[in-house]
Order: structure tokens, then C-alpha cells, then sequence
């Protein structure tokens, strides 16, 4: 028997404000990660470990499963399945191959030297197909099969996967597997947070979600570059749990930041656009502009480029524009 999600006739601002942070402090990161004075613990993990910048993929999937299925719904209610399993294949496939133009020219740049061979947009492209696959499925199933995902995923990378998938951001295509496990049991968190009758589980099962993956990791290493088992659960459990902090003060305190849900309404083209002033902040090929940076500069062009896009989220949002696949 299929689970039962309330419809959502208007955007939920929650999710808007949740999605606008999540690409926030993607932007940070990604900015703040070739710069030498940032502490480590702003940054990525070498591997072993978990930062704040490793919760920044995660929170970013989170946000997608949280309107995947209303949209799904939505869309097949309208348009019928045929089509609509055609829209979010297409959709996935645009990000996937978005992300393989900006990583070619990632490496194009040589930007610090480095080569981002597998992107975010890869990952979260073929985690969505994958997701596409059991999205018709009862919630039950989609935790069963989400659940032996990241289980199939975690022994191939042990008994022959690890050494390519560390050559990789994101774990390369491999690692895709496991964010497709993250992806889709974030649906089934989804519909829970959704569900009239069931909402009341969904801070229960966030707890349960990370504890299960804190647990695993005194065998399982949490690694966001592994994209283990362990870390997979961990990240999605403070994924959720952030979020419910954050739809409780909107709902319940009325407190909410107006420009993160003007950046939540256009994640997918403020993502790009910050690629495109980071890339022209990188071109000059000056350590004392950016790797050698004085927290003063650093701070200044953390500014400046928060406040260019902020400036283009609400204009978007004023002329209701909102770019999406």
C-alpha cells in the first residue's frame, strides 16, 4: 500500500529557508577551501572525519528529498507517470551533465592546481536517478532497498572500491550509489515530516537515523570522501534534525531569514553563478588575493560575493523568476 503524503498546494517556507542555507554554506565552503589562514575544521576532511564542510552535500540532498515526491505527485497527477518519469530523468541527466562542463572547466582553470574530476551536481544527478527508480515504492520499501544500497555500496568499497573512489571527490561515479542510498532514504524522512498522521515520528526517526550511524562508525570509518555507510547516516540524521530546528522556530516562533528563503527559491542558478565569481576571483593567479589572503581580504570577499548573489536572489525572487530544471 503506497504511503499517503499531504499535498502541498505553496511552497513550504521551511524547506525554502533550509534549501537557501544548505547552498549558503556551500558557497562558503567552497570559497573558504583554498584559503591557507581558514582553520581545518571549516574545510573538508582529508578523509577520515567529519567537518561542517562535509554536512554541506548532505544538507543539500536532504532538501531534495524533502519536496521529491510532493513534486513527483504533483507532477504525475497532471501530466500522467509516463511523462513525468521523463521530466525528472531529464532533470537529473541536465544536472549530471551541468556538472561535467563545470568540472571540464574546472580543470581547464587549474584552479589551485587541482582537478575536480566528480562534482556535487554529478553526485546529486545520479543519486536522483537512481532515486527515480524506487520513488513509486511504498515508504517501507524505499528504506529496505535504501538501506541495502548503502550496505552493497560499503563492501564493494571495501573488498575493491577504495582506492579509485578516493582518487575522486564525492567518491566518483561509485560513490554515487551511496548518495543514491542518502537520497532516497531522505524521502522516506520526507514522508514522514509530510504525512499528517505520521509527523510526529519524523524527529524520532532522525534521532534513530543518526545514532544507527554512529554506531556503525566504531567499525565503519565516517568519511564524506568514502561516502560510508556510517557517514551517510550520520550526515542525514543532522540533515534532518537541522531542518526540524529550523521548521519549529518558523512555525512555532515565527522566526525566519528572509534572504535565505529568497536563495532557497533559486539554489540550482546561485550555485552556478557563484562558480562563475569564483572562477573570476581565481583567474588573477595571485596568492596574496586568495590563497595567501589576509582574514581582512577574506573577509571582504566573503561580502562581496554573499552580497552579489543576495542581491540577484531577491531580485529573482521579486519578479517571481525561479530556474529550475
Amino acid at each position: 500500500m503506497a504511503s499517503k503524503i499531504k499535498p502541498c498546494p505553496a511552497r513550504l517556507t521551511s524547506i525554502d529557508q533550509f534549501r537557501g542555507f544548505s547552498i549558503l554554506l556551500m558557497v562558503l565552503a567552497n570559497y573558504l577551501a583554498g584559503i591557507k589562514i581558514i582553520p581545518t575544521w571549516l574545510k573538508h576532511a582529508p578523509d577520515i572525519g567529519l567537518t561542517i564542510a562535509d554536512l554541506i552535500a548532505p544538507f543539500f540532498i536532504f532538501a531534495i528529498g524533502l519536496t521529491y515526491r510532493l513534486s513527483w505527485n504533483r507532477r504525475k497527477a497532471n501530466q500522467g507517470t509516463r511523462k513525468t518519469y521523463q521530466h525528472f530523468f531529464t532533470r537529473f541527466a541536465a544536472m549530471t551533465g551541468i556538472g561535467a562542463i563545470m568540472s571540464a572547466g574546472e580543470i581547464w582553470l587549474q584552479v589551485e592546481g587541482t582537478t575536480i574530476s566528480w562534482g556535487v551536481l554529478q553526485a546529486i544527478g545520479v543519486a536522483g536517478v537512481i532515486t527515480l527508480m524506487v520513488i513509486e515504492l511504498p515508504s517501507v520499501w524505499r528504506a529496505v532497498i535504501g538501506l541495502c544500497l548503502l550496505a552493497a555500496y560499503q563492501y564493494m568499497l571495501n573488498a575493491f572500491w577504495l582506492q579509485s573512489v578516493l582518487q575522486s571527490p564525492h567518491g566518483g561515479l561509485p560513490g554515487s550509489i551511496s548518495w543514491g542510498g542518502m537520497m532516497i532514504l531522505a524521502t522516506v524522512l520526507a514522508d514522514l515530516f509530510h504525512s499528517p498522521s505520521k509527523s510526529k515520528f519524523f524527529l524520532t526517526f532522525s534521532i534513530l537515523t543518526m545514532a544507527i550511524g554512529i554506531g556503525l562508525a566504531f567499525s565503519l570509518p565516517v568519511s564524506k570522501n568514502r561516502v560510508s555507510f556510517s557517514y551517510v547516516l550520520i550526515s542525514l540524521g543532522i540533515s534532518a534534525l537541522t531542518f526540524f530546528a529550523m521548521d519549529w522556530l518558523i512555525k512555532v516562533r515565527n522566526f525566519y531569514i528572509a534572504i535565505l528563503i529568497a536563495w532557497g527559491k533559486n539554489p540550482l542558478a546561485l550555485y552556478i553563478l557563484h562558480l562563475m565569481l569564483l572562477g573570476v576571483m581565481f583567474l588573477p593567479g595571485i596568492p596574496g588575493w586568495y590563497s595567501d589572503a589576509p582574514l581582512w581580504l577574506v573577509i571582504l570577499q566573503v561580502f562581496g560575493l554573499v552580497g552579489a548573489l543576495s542581491i540577484i536572489a531577491l531580485w529573482l525572487e521579486k519578479k517571481h523568476i525561479l530556474i529550475s530544471l
